[in-house]
């Protein structure tokens, strides 16, 4: 069978209809075995991706947010955000507290707790990082970086 990887991986027997169709199926794949790995290691610490993801912005912020705009803060969409602030705050990893101008907000912080369990995740989600790209050159990497925003400019007309 000719083709490129992908389509060997997919034992895909037909050419891809067009180049953008295997690009994006390339994307595809790569986020979805990409993903897999980054669960497992959240996993082993009691965390999903997007609890992770809620105390990484957290933790780079350094002061409280409101719960809204961690939400568009994050990586991938999170359709019950308050869901997941309410187990995150059930696990001790962060507080929430009311605005005291606006009673709607609803402000949260990464507790010290959370910053203990995002320390002991840095190091082996470093390595991970490496062990995933590290096989790929500095300009390789701003390469990649680069043509993946490109991409993503296209997503404003489908609300990506």
């Amino acid at each position: 069978m000719a083709g490129g990887r992908l389509q060997r991986e997919l034992k895909k027997r037909r050419p891809f209809d067009s180049l953008e169709q295997e690009a994006a199926l390339n994307i595809t794949r790569t986020a979805d075995r990409f993903g897999i790995c980054f669960t497992r290691l959240f996993r082993e610490h009691g965390l999903t991706p997007s609890q992770y993801n809620v105390l990484r912005i957290l933790r780079g912020e350094g002061k409280p947010l409101p719960i809204l705009e961690v939400a568009d803060r994050m990586l991938t969409a999170v359709p019950g955000i308050t869901g997941l602030i309410d187990r995150l705050e059930a696990m001790g990893l962060l507080a929430r507290e009311r605005s005291t101008e606006d009673r709607r907000v609803v402000f949260v912080t990464i507790t010290g707790s959370g910053l203990e369990l995002l320390a002991r995740i840095d190091a082996p989600e470093a390595a991970l990082h490496r062990r995933l790209l590290g096989h790929l050159t500095p300009d390789e990497l701003r390469e990649l970086t680069r043509l993946l925003e490109k991409a993503r400019q296209s997503l404003d007309d489908c609300g990506g």
